[in-house]
């Protein structure tokens, strides 16, 4: 479905004649309105109930066939079950649009699954957890990284013993195929691991778990459970992690990323800005080379900015921003997908209502 909408609300949206993928296009005098892109808002909410949306993914190209997701499907991890509690949801949704999302996996009473949602084209499905007794600090546990195959069984499990993992919170993935590079945030002990794969017709076979970064603070929070190092998004191009320091309100870079076998602290702050940072969360890389992140409103909330979707350069240039929802605590997980056939999909949850909102945008790749 598609609405008009103001120009101030356009500029702020994913649209091809405001600023996030096109920054050249005109702008538009008094009170003229513009049509944004095509768009659908799904709930996430499945059978069992679960809430909270959390991590967001989208299956990409190449993805092993005969399982029950395909390519380009989009995928929801839930971190609270049906009765609010947090760290207790256990369900992994395949969105349908304009329909009831479809159970992939559902794991054991209490996982509470995390925005640390990834795919990898050889057919296996990664996510973090992050699990309390009865929804609060006081019985988080350090959780762990769960590969599921194609069919939503359970392969493996990464922890604390075997891959350096505490709290794992965001990540994201460097997929080349036969091997990856999974980038991991841990929210209960502040630092990012990198963890080493191979995989074969056996499966997913961890190789090194290597800490690369540290010092992010952390801690427990009344509302949003527990706050730390959240979105992490990596630029092969240039080996560089970028962080997304929750309680620092600032993105940090990590040079050396994929190569490293030291922890290099916190790395470079990239990007410090009060007036459009509140508390970022999740972090993308867009096919336009800018960031996007997603603020939870925990620290430095405004309620005039209330989950804000907030687009900045590299080099720390604020662009653009977009609310999802006129709360706060709305915005969460978010993800692009590849681009094809000159279209590139890009999602983001909101976590009040639940459900999560997916727009196709126009993209020319020669313009980034």
């Amino acid at each position: 479905m598609s609405r008009v909408l103001p120009r101030s609300v356009v500029i702020a949206t994913l649209c091809a004649a405001g600023l996030m993928f096109n920054a050249s296009a005109p702008a538009i005098a008094g009170d003229a309105q513009l049509l944004p892109p095509p768009f659908v808002t799904s709930s996430t909410v499945p059978p069992n109930g679960d809430v909270n949306p959390y991590g967001v993914a989208y299956v990409p190209q190449g993805f092993a066939s005969y399982g029950t997701i395909a390519p380009g499907d989009l995928l929801v991890s839930n971190f609270n079950n049906a009765k609010n509690l947090q760290g207790t949801g256990t369900t992994i949704v395949k969105i349908t649009p304009n329909g009831n999302p479809t159970v992939f996996f559902q794991g054991a009473q209490g996982l509470g699954l995390t925005t640390a949602l990834g795919v990898l084209k050889a057919g296996f499905v990664l996510v973090g957890n992050v699990p309390t007794d009865d929804g609060t600090f006081a019985t988080i546990k350090p959780g762990s990284l769960i590969v599921l195959n194609r069919t939503g069984s359970i392969v493996t499990q990464w922890t604390a013993s075997n891959a350096g993992l505490d709290g794992p919170w965001d990540l994201t993935i460097l997929d080349m195929g036969n091997r990856a590079k999974i980038f991991v945030s841990n929210v209960l002990n502040g630092t990012v691991v990198r963890l080493d794969i191979t995989i074969d017709e056996g499966g997913v076979h961890l190789q090194h778990s290597t800490r690369i970064a540290s010092g992010y603070p952390f801690r427990g929070d009344p509302a949003a459970l527990v706050v730390g190092p959240t979105g992490l998004a990596y630029d092969p191009q240039r080996d560089v992690l970028y962080v997304a320091s929750t309680v620092d309100n600032a993105i940090f870079a990590v040079y050396g990323a994929g190569s490293t076998r030291h922890d290099g602290g916190k790395g470079v702050l990239t990007y410090a800005d009060n007036a459009h940072l509140h508390g970022p969360l999740a972090l993308a890389l867009g096919p336009n080379g800018h960031l996007f992140t997603a603020n939870g409103d925990a620290i430095n909330g405004d309620p005039n900015q209330p989950s804000e979707i907030t687009e900045f350069t590299p080099q720390g240039r604020f662009i653009a921003q977009l609310s999802v929802d006129p709360a706060q605590g709305g915005a969460f997980g978010l993800a692009f997908s590849m681009p094809r056939h000159d279209t590139v999909q890009f999602a983001a949850v909101n976590d009040n209502v639940p459900n999560i909102t997916a727009w196709s945008l126009p993209f020319d790749n020669d313009r980034r």
